[in-house]
């Protein structure tokens, strides 16, 4: 059985699943997908497997119809329902064993699992890289080793501050410290605010400089 420690608030599901918070909602409260993927007890939680049939669904919205989406995830649903990430070993996993044929459709259900993984795996080391401390700005989620909010630099990808800027501003950063704050951002939103798009912290203000046209090529990965 599952530690509950290892469900996901439907905010971090949505960064796992890379779908919007609504849309996990939504499928939580219209009961589209099987209940036995969700907790509802004191909160509602998504199982690691929910986030992939989440995942699934939404993704391939383009291609399969809802019908046959719920269908697939049923036929995985008692091995998505016992999937524990933090023991998976993908090259423990046969593509083969997540492979479905369904009349003249194929679903490789092997290609979603690993995205989703990958992810998770991306939440982790987010969460990993974050500390809140009373003794550190009073409790303030802060980058560790640093005394840099997690939620101004957040706020920064999100208004689009190019990647440079933000270096420059925060030598003591890399790329990936950035990308995941942004990540940890997202699936833990500051409370009373909205989770699509964050918000620079009381009193800090964005540098109006912008890279040259020359400069921006180099900062594509942004």
């Amino acid at each position: 059985m599952l530690a509950e420690s290892h469900f996901l608030k439907t905010t971090e599901a949505a960064v796992v699943a890379d779908v919007e918070v609504e849309n996990v909602n939504k499928l939580i409260d219209n009961h589209i997908l099987p209940d036995e993927l969700f907790v509802r007890n004191g909160g509602r939680r998504v199982l690691p497997g929910g986030c992939v049939a989440i995942n699934f669904y939404v993704h391939s919205a383009n291609i399969l119809d809802a019908h046959t989406r719920r269908s697939a995830i049923t036929r995985f649903l008692d091995r998505l329902r016992a999937l524990e990430v933090h023991k998976m070993n993908m090259r423990e996993f046969r593509r083969a064993d997540w492979t479905l044929h369904e009349r003249f459709v194929t679903i490789e259900f092997w290609d979603v699992l690993k995205d989703t993984v990958d992810r998770f795996e991306q939440l982790e080391a987010a969460r990993a890289m974050v500390v809140v401390d009373e003794e550190i700005l009073a409790g303030t989620a802060v980058l560790k080793g640093t005394r840099i909010p997690v939620y101004t630099v957040a706020a920064m990808v999100s208004a689009g501050v190019y990647m440079a800027e933000i270096l420059e501003d925060f030598p003591g950063l890399d790329e990936q410290k950035i990308e995941l704050a942004a990540v940890y951002a997202k699936a833990n939103p500051p409370r009373g605010r909205p989770t699509s798009r964050l918000r620079l912290p009381a009193g800090a203000t964005l540098s109006a400089r912008r890279s040259s046209k020359s400069e921006r090529p180099n900062e594509a990965a942004h």
